[in-house]
């Protein structure tokens, strides 16, 4: 791409619809690709994710890198999807490298095999983080949609281990697997891992779908929370660092989303469509490509990345609270998927006139009356749910 033509970075903070407050894009999130051998009920890709446009080149990924890197980022993330169904995915992770890149790859494991994670060591990967659904196999092949995943799981990350890399889990915790943290953690013991993130479930995309049927109960909440307060306190430093993340519906002030707006975080989805969170594909606002302006225009002057930031987009009770520099209004998509408009408060907030919506998602949680089987994310389900939305 030619940026010979682009403005300076002072000239686009100082836009009338610019930010002053913009900072460095730290963190590039690149989602390599929408597509994904499993089929977990819980993903938070795009509904619609096969509308998108065409995936982007790997001479425009490695563009995508150097802007990047001239802009400030420091940490890559190769994500998806699966980003392992990428061919070039060698490729990317050797010019990140060459570019001055920590990178991290984000995978479930499927399509890796001992001598494809060789190849991602010498070409320069930093660090791996292999996600499980479950801690034993019954249930995390059920979750994910295969028979083959947890054994594979295991494989792999055993094979990080060996290799030298930090062994880095996740566990996606909802109300299925929620009852058995003593023995997800007791596996990853066993496994020798370093960290453990144990993230309840966030309500995005195919997510959201399940909601009802993934959300916890208070109680499991708070009874997994003490179970991993325990460990923490048993293995006083000897074992994994055990990071236990409560979902936003059982909290009364929202989280400051992603640090802030446009902050610095940066989001490339397969197609190239740059974005300042991982979900903000969905809400009703023109977010600018790749493909058509450089990652200098994009962070500091488009619309989609000044929408939010700052705090003169905020309405009542936002505005005038005394709390705004905290937690920023909370999730924009948040809002947006609970009220119909991104730029009401986040109903986690007990000050937002919808927090009723969380109140009755957390009673329907503690009744757990009626919960349907979860939808699994595959090509069939997406088309009915593509159906009912239109």
């Amino acid at each position: 791409m030619d940026n010979s033509g682009s403005n300076s970075q002072a000239d686009y903070r100082n836009r009338e619809h610019g930010s002053n407050s913009a900072s460095q894009p730290l963190w590039l999130l690149a989602e390599l690709t929408y597509s994904c051998p499993l089929q977990c009920s819980y993903c938070s890709n795009p509904i619609d994710f096969k509308n998108s446009g065409e995936e982007l080149t790997t001479d425009q990924w490695l563009d995508v890198f150097a802007q990047g890197r001239q802009l400030g980022s420091a940490q890559l993330g190769f994500s998806g999807g699966e980003p392992l169904l990428r061919k070039d995915l060698e490729i990317l992770i050797r010019e990140a490298r060459q570019m001055g890149y920590y990178s991290n790859l984000i995978t479930s494991g499927m399509g890796l095999d001992a001598g494809r994670m060789e190849v991602f060591h010498k070409a320069g990967l930093d660090h791996i983080q292999v996600s499980f659904q479950a801690s034993n196999a019954e249930l995390n092949n059920r979750l994910a949609g295969s028979d083959k995943a947890f054994r594979q799981k295991l494989e792999m990350a055993r094979e990080v281990k060996a290799q030298g890399y930090p062994m880095v889990l996740n566990f996606v915790i909802h109300r299925d697997n929620i009852d058995q943290i003593d023995q997800i953690i007791e596996l990853t013991i066993e496994l020798e891992a370093d960290y453990v993130e144990l993230a309840t479930a966030q309500y995005y995309g195919w997510a959201e779908i399940n909601r009802d049927q993934l959300l916890p109960s208070r109680e499991q909440i708070a009874r997994a929370e003490a179970t991993t307060n325990r460990y923490r306190e048993e293995l006083d430093g000897s074992g994994p660092k055990l990071i236990f993340v409560v979902p936003d519906y059982y909290e009364e002030r929202p989280k400051d989303c992603m640090n802030g707006w446009g902050n610095m975080f940066l989001t490339i989805t397969p197609d190239g469509m740059a974005l300042p969170c991982h979900s903000a594909r969905q809400l009703p606002i023109e977010f600018p490509n790749v493909r058509d302006m450089s990652l200098e225009e994009i962070w500091y002057g488009s619309n989609g990345f000044n929408h939010f930031r700052g705090y003169g987009w905020m309405k009542e009770p936002c505005r005038s609270c005394d709390e705004k520099e905290k937690d920023l209004g909370g999730c924009r998509c948040q809002a947006f998927m609970m009220t119909g408009d991104a730029a009401n408060a986040d109903p986690v907030c007990s000050k937002s006139p919808h927090h009723h919506l969380i109140e009755e998602a957390r009673l329907k949680a503690e009744t757990q009356d009626d919960v349907q089987p979860l939808i699994l994310r595959n090509a069939r389900n997406i088309d009915q749910a593509l159906a009912r939305k239109g």
